[in-house]
């Protein structure tokens, strides 16, 4: 089950941009990740048609001689391993972490050919301050990646280059200060516009993280709403798969009009918030889901559970809920609430792995299951093992 959305996991970290939570960043780049691959692939193939074409540069300023040779090997790797990486991340499903690498080894070849060009035609360090910043804004703007490895690359770069121009280009003081300055504001305006780019685009999904949060969740009580059972669980996207165990778990508080009517809708709401935060605590993590089902109704669903561990948590269910009452808002006395549960489970056969399960009619056997428990008595369990097809007319409970 989806926890639920806090504003701590929402934070954003202001030096870099990123969610503070990491679970909640990992949530985002996965997200994000198609469109993260499109673009380092598309930015990589054009900065190695682009870095190869300014060969002609190279010839203009050197001829054609031997040293001219050297620097179109120098293009050409940078182009033969940008076009490798942009490869990558077009054509095969690279993790976050590979296109990191990816964008970075490719940031780093280029940097490295860049700086042996410069070395190739000292004369021109004021015209390769001009190509390096070009250069650094692309890192910064362009190729994703981590904020913390861009700046690195592009300030390692910035060093290594103005150590290049005081050993080989003849500049004199004043020129030296006014690149390195120069410089150090790309860099400085780069990762600034990084670092909102990265805030920007994640203050977008923490607003449509919000509004689907509102969406699909019970404002009382945390759980999901009737609007995600239908469009998510019993959607094309259910999680009840073919070929293993399901169990489903519809529980109702019993005679909760009596709570309402003795304590008041506020002690009421105590009762459902309690029994739901229960629910919730007792739900896998990104596995099970807990659904308000009705005013007092609250369904579990549960993909790969057999009847056996449902019926223990709806009994381990059941034995907490009544012995643990529930302060009353008013000051009055504790109250105390049972429930009982229809306990639903299908087993499909091993053939059976081309049809999903049949959300709807499992949840209508253990709705039957329920009720059968309110009629024998009420705070008991009742289940039921079935066939992929259950006809709930047809079904006799089994305690």
């Amino acid at each position: 089950m989806a926890r639920p959305i806090s504003p701590d996991a929402l934070a954003i970290d202001p030096l870099g941009g990123e969610f503070a939570d990491r679970a909640t960043e990992t949530a985002y780049l996965d997200q994000q990740l198609p469109r993260t691959r499109a673009q380092l692939g598309f930015t990589l193939l054009f900065c190695a048609l682009f870095f190869v074409s300014f060969f002609a540069s190279d010839v203009a300023a050197l001829g054609l001689v031997a040293d001219t040779a050297l620097l179109l090997a120098a293009r050409l790797a940078v182009a033969i391993i940008a076009c490798g990486c942009a490869w990558l991340a077009l054509r095969r499903p690279l993790s976050i972490g590979a296109t990191r690498l990816a964008a970075s080894v490719a940031e780093c070849v280029a940097l490295a050919c860049f700086m042996v060009i410069a070395v190739y035609r000292p004369g021109e360090f004021h015209w390769h301050a001009m190509s390096l910043a070009i250069m650094l804004l692309v890192i910064y703007l362009y190729i994703p990646n981590r904020l913390v490895y861009a700046f690195g690359l592009a300030s390692t770069a910035t060093v290594g280059f103005l150590a290049l121009t005081f050993g080989y280009a003849a500049l004199d003081f004043a020129d030296m200060l006014t690149l390195g300055m120069l410089l150090a504001l790309v860099n400085t305006f780069g990762a600034l516009a990084a670092r909102r780019y990265n805030q920007v685009a994640r203050e977008e999904f923490s607003a449509r993280a919000i509004l689907q949060h509102a969406a699909e969740r019970d404002h009382l009580t945390g759980c999901f709403n009737r609007r995600f059972l239908h469009e998510r669980l019993m959607g094309a996207t259910s999680p009840l798969g073919p070929g293993q165990p399901h169990t489903v778990i519809l529980c109702d508080i019993d005679n909760f009009k009596q709570i309402n009517d003795t304590h008041g809708h506020a002690g009421g709401d105590a009762v459902l918030a309690g029994f739901a935060g229960l629910l919730r605590a007792t739900a896998r993590e990104g596995i099970d889901s807990v659904v308000r089902y009705g005013g007092e109704e609250f369904l579990l669903v549960l993909p790969g559970m057999g009847r056996e561990a449902g019926v223990q948590l709806a009994e381990w269910l059941r034995m907490r809920i009544a012995a643990t009452p529930v302060p009353d808002s008013a000051g009055g006395q504790p109250i105390h609430a049972t429930a009982s549960f229809g306990v639903a489970t299908v087993v499909p056969p091993a053939a059976a792995v081309a049809a999903p399960v049949a959300l709807a009619q499992l949840i209508a056997t253990a709705d039957q299951l329920m009720y059968t428990a309110k009629r024998n008595g009420r705070n008991r369990v009742e289940s039921l093992t079935s066939t992929p097809d259950p006809q709930p007319a047809s079904l006799a409970a089994v305690a």
